[in-house]
């Protein structure tokens, strides 16, 4: 079993509240596209609330939505954002959000069985937008392996 499994946070703001007519598409689809993750290989755990998906959980905002997963690795979660159905979707994310001026999504190694919580995700965000990216915190744009991860818990930088 891996050390290290893939924590991964993306937010957005939306365009309109999410009961809006602007927003009945994206919402008429979360539950196939959430049910996709979740059958996705590599695919370990996802937030959701009693309703099944995260769209009640606002800490960054009440107009911006939260998606904070884990994954095996980098691999299998680019293959689900951009090998997959959910691509289309995410095709479409002009016509519901807004553009955001700053990193929205960030990536970063936990140990195996730990469940991040949103406050940690934020945290990882923020390093993110303040450092750039580092093993605590990066993009797809530039990855670092969970070896790295290791490397740091051990103190050898």
């Amino acid at each position: 079993m891996a050390l290290y499994q893939l924590a991964q946070l993306n937010i957005a703001s939306m365009l309109q509240p999410l009961e809006s007519p602007g927003m009945a598409d994206f919402v008429a689809n979360l539950e196939r596209i959430n049910a996709l993750a979740e059958a996705s290989p590599g695919f370990v755990w996802r937030l959701q609330d009693e309703a099944g998906d995260a769209t009640a959980i606002r800490p960054f905002g009440e107009e911006v939505l939260v998606n904070l997963s884990l994954w095996r690795d980098v691999e299998a979660l680019r293959d689900y954002v951009y090998k997959s159905a959910h691509a289309e979707i995410l095709k479409r994310r002009a016509e519901w959000f807004a553009r955001m001026g700053e990193a929205h999504m960030v990536l970063w190694w936990v140990p195996a069985g730990h469940l991040p919580s949103v406050e940690e995700a934020a945290e990882r965000l923020r390093l993110l937008r303040e450092q750039g990216p580092s093993v605590q915190a990066f993009s797809f744009r530039q990855t670092f392996p969970a070896t790295d991860m290791q490397a740091v818990a051990l103190g050898s930088e």
